[in-house]
């Protein structure tokens, strides 16, 4: 299948792509890298540079490539900076999406895969969390997402496209092969400020709050390997062929690890220790959250195939550990 990967050079996006490549698929890649990099892909990938909100341009892109489904990851995805500067989330999570929509409506593409997040939950009541989860985002960065899937889901029942919507937990890991990882900037995922910390190249790791009610104290979050989360993504592709479908997925391992874990694993792993202390609660964080994905393991087939902190942290590690400095440029 030609597949058309918006945010293709970002860190899921450029996972996603080589997963694709290895199915057999053909990938283009559309991507403004404001936060993507032209050296996560391989040189041959079709690569488009531009704005997802761009209709005229991603139109041409969708006719001239004969694309026939989207696979959308391009998102600002700080939670913090959303709180501090919502419009710029607005515009580019909602508004960037809607046009990219428009344009696929009029190039008659009907199939979309969208990166949604289990930010639109907020804190739920109960755990784990399945896909009828009441939906009460805390942050402007959820509640984004969460008004895309309500845009899919009238689209879908207007007939005009299928869709999935996958929810992810902790997006961690690199590739297997040790060819991609993990490069932003700013940098908030927790294994890699723990690689960073340990190699002496970030700054000591502030572990926020240890008096939660939790085995140790510490948040227990689920965290889910990036190429697990691409082949969920693949897997799908056979669902999406009758048009109205509007399926919802969540993406995790329903195994949640502590942040103190997820240290001792960085420190097994690499055998340095990882320098951090102890902050206050940040406002808004939940003491654990975790997924029940059996949906998507009764209807893909889907399984992570890693289920452990360790094995993740190692392909984090091979990365980090061989490209210190992440991609060139």
């Amino acid at each position: 299948m030609k597949v058309l990967v918006v945010g293709g050079a970002g860190y899921i996006g450029s996972h996603c792509v080589r997963q694709l490549i290895s199915a057999g698929h053909e990938p283009v890649v559309l991507d403004n890298l404001v936060f993507g990099h032209r050296a996560a892909l391989l040189p041959k990938t079709p690569f488009y540079e531009g704005d997802l909100g761009d209709e005229g341009f991603v139109g041409r892109v969708l006719k001239e490539e004969k694309i026939e489904l989207v696979m959308h990851f391009a998102a600002f995805a700080y939670v913090g900076e959303s709180v501090q500067d919502p419009l710029k989330y607005y515009l580019n999570n909602v508004a960037a999406t809607l046009h990219l929509l428009k344009a696929m409506v009029d190039a008659d593409v009907r199939r979309f895969v969208f990166s949604s997040t289990c930010a639109t939950f907020g804190v739920p009541e109960t755990l784990p969390i399945v896909e009828t989860t009441p939906q009460h985002p805390i942050n402007p960065y959820g509640r984004t997402k969460l008004d895309i899937e309500h845009a899919l889901r009238a689209l879908a029942a207007a007939g005009e496209l299928s869709f999935a919507a996958f929810r992810y937990f902790n997006a961690a890991g690199a590739s297997e092969d040790g060819a991609i990882g993990e490069h932003h900037d700013p940098e908030t995922h927790l294994i890699p400020l723990a690689i960073t910390a340990a190699q002496g190249k970030g700054p000591e790791l502030t572990v926020f709050g240890n008096d939660y009610p939790t085995p140790d104290g510490t948040c227990l979050r689920d965290y889910v390997h990036v190429d697990d989360l691409s082949r969920a993504h693949i897997a799908v592709f056979d669902r999406l062929g009758r048009p109205g479908r509007a399926l919802f997925y969540n993406l995790g391992t329903g195994h949640p690890f502590s942040v103190l874990e997820i240290i001792n694993a960085v420190e097994e792993v690499s055998g340095l220790k990882v320098p951090h202390r102890f902050g206050p609660r940040r406002a808004g964080d939940p003491p654990a959250l975790y997924a029940d994905s059996s949906l998507a393991a009764a209807e893909l087939g889907w399984k992570p195939k890693f289920g452990q902190a360790k094995p993740i942290v190692e392909t984090a590690w091979a990365w980090h550990s061989t490209h210190p400095d992440g991609f060139p440029g």
